[in-house]
């Protein structure tokens, strides 16, 4: 899966012509009402506005853990994982090559999402430091689907993008104030060039 953009930096309220049919909710309602925990993360009640215009607006507002939460949400669950390892890169610099193992199964599980590599992550993430953001990388993929093993309950369908928004708020706490807003906007115009291309 590849980035799908020229890394330019374009900002977030960038044109997205043709974005409009291809993201999985048509209002933060509909949203909302598949994934009613998402109702903690994004900040405002569920109307009938069009997600991409309300994350931009969050964006404009500067709100962006209200507006990385959207994104993780909005995006099918691997598109999520593949967004939240460039955002995590874009975020940590060079930080990422510390204890980058679960980093590596969540895109390794992205470029090739079997059942093994999805294990594979589970067990890392399960296994690695609950306050480094990578580990919920490889959490995130780890719950793209399955059980909570050994119980046969199967994994919510949100807890990939709870997973995926952890790791982003984690990793933006790492970047100095000044600089945060430029590196959350760049990984949010991310977000939405992926939904647009696609894998």
């Amino acid at each position: 899966m590849g980035a799908g953009n020229d890394r330019d930096g374009t900002a977030i309220g960038a044109d997205h012509a043709g974005y409009m049919s291809r993201i999985r909710f048509a209002t933060i309602r509909a949203l909302s009402e598949s994934f009613p925990e998402a109702l903690d993360n994004i900040g405002a009640v569920p109307t009938d506005e069009h997600p991409i215009a309300f994350l931009k607006r969050l964006a404009a507002e500067r709100k962006f853990d209200h507006a990385v939460a959207v994104c993780a949400y909005l995006l099918p669950r691997r598109e999520a994982v593949w967004w939240g390892c460039l955002s995590a890169r874009t975020l940590l610099g060079n930080n990422v090559q510390t204890d980058n193992a679960p980093l590596l199964a969540a895109e390794a599980w992205v470029q090739q999402p079997t059942e093994e590599n999805r294990q594979t992550a589970l067990d890392i993430g399960n296994k690695a430091d609950s306050n480094a953001p990578l580990t919920w990388l490889a959490l995130a993929a780890g719950w793209s689907s399955g059980t909570f093993a050994p119980t046969p309950i199967p994994v919510p369908a949100y807890m990939t993008a709870r997973g995926v928004r952890v790791a982003l708020l984690i990793s933006s706490r790492s970047v100095s104030l000044p600089e945060r807003p430029k590196r959350l906007q760049f990984c949010l115009a991310e977000g939405l060039r992926l939904a647009e291309t696609g894998p």
